[in-house]
């Protein structure tokens, strides 16, 4: 056996080859200074199809990103080969900072949150007022996951010639939130569309709601120049409707600087996510009154200051009662 002593040369030293010819790790990343902005439109199965300038690119995240993930609406820089030309792919290296997220879990004893759009400035809650019935419940839970990721929320009322919008818009008056009441006549004539566009220019905004209501065909009118026209039914047996769309997908709106973002029909919103404390920020007559609330107060329960709040004047009970209403959402299940 061979043994160095201190004055060994480098010649003498046996080095291992680096069988898979890689570079050695190295905990410095590249900063990627001269990469092109871009936002992503839609993500399938791990690509994703991003707007640079005035073309769409096909990309993939980079392996420096880890596990963090690009979703609908998020400002991407990309570098490689951002051509937009067929069988060309770049790589996304750097997800800079959301400035609003709408999170939902499979439901509310489901850990895993998933991210479904970034960035947004609103929120659209479509809902029938009939064929299918309405679900305050989901909008509840809608409303409570718009407030908790710092989107406005807007809802729009379909299908008003089936039935009259007065007691759901009752339901929601004390919240002041901004509606849009359609018909089906409406929708078919254009009137509607543009009712709905005004809440739109200049902002982005992600649409939900649950199979049926109509708002893949609402999208589509917003957007003609959408490939997706194919719209549901609903099942006469059971109410519900068929899937139309599969996945997020964000549309420029037709004469406008804003966006729209569809989304998958949903069939339920957990919330196992949210934060009690920032709902209450959706409320600013409210959240004065909570200073003297005990630590980790949920308010709903006998010591919060609220209520006192509420006696001495400050705000008005009906408020009150809606905010605990859409807190008390997550025992409840969207069809109860």
């Amino acid at each position: 056996m061979r043994r160095y002593g201190k004055h060994t040369d480098e010649d003498d030293i046996r080095s291992r080859p680096n069988r898979k010819g890689n570079r050695p790790r190295t905990n410095i990343r590249p900063k990627h200074e001269d990469a092109a902005e871009g936002m992503v439109l839609t993500v399938d199965r791990g690509r994703l199809t991003c707007l640079v300038e005035d073309r769409t690119v096909l990309a993939m995240k980079a392996r420096e990103l880890g596990r963090k993930a690009a979703v609908v609406g998020d400002r991407v820089a990309l570098v490689g080969d951002m051509s937009g030309t067929k069988d060309t792919l770049a790589r996304i290296v750097r997800i800079e900072k959301r400035t609003s997220v709408l999170r939902r879990t499979a439901d509310d004893d489901d850990p895993y949150e998933r991210v479904v759009v970034a960035n947004a400035d609103q929120l659209a809650i479509v809902t029938a007022l009939a064929d299918p019935e309405p679900r305050p419940r989901l909008i509840d839970r809608c409303l409570v996951a718009a407030f908790d990721g710092g989107l406005t929320p807007l809802l729009v009322l379909t299908k008003s010639d089936l039935a009259p919008p007065d007691e759901l818009l009752e339901l929601y008056g004390d919240l002041d939130i901004p509606h849009v009441v359609t018909s089906r006549a409406e929708l078919e004539s254009g009137a509607a569309i543009e009712r709905v566009a005004e809440h739109l220019a200049g902002k982005a905004t992600a649409f939900v709601g649950h199979s049926g209501v109509g708002k893949t065909t609402l999208v589509n009118a917003l957007v003609p120049a959408d490939r997706r026209r194919l719209t549901g039914h609903v099942n006469a047996v059971t109410g519900r409707g068929r899937h139309t769309t599969t996945s997020a997908l964000a549309l420029p709106l037709a004469g406008s600087d804003g966006w729209v973002i569809d989304t998958p029909g949903l069939r339920s919103f957990g919330l196992a996510h949210i934060d009690p404390s920032r709902v209450i920020l959706a409320f600013p007559d409210l959240e004065p009154g909570t200073v003297d609330c005990p630590r980790a107060c949920s308010h709903d329960e006998p010591d919060c200051a609220l209520d006192a709040w509420v006696a001495e004047g400050h705000a008005d009970p009906a408020r009150l009662y809606s905010l605990r209403r859409l807190l008390a959402t997550r025992e409840r299940r969207e069809g109860d």
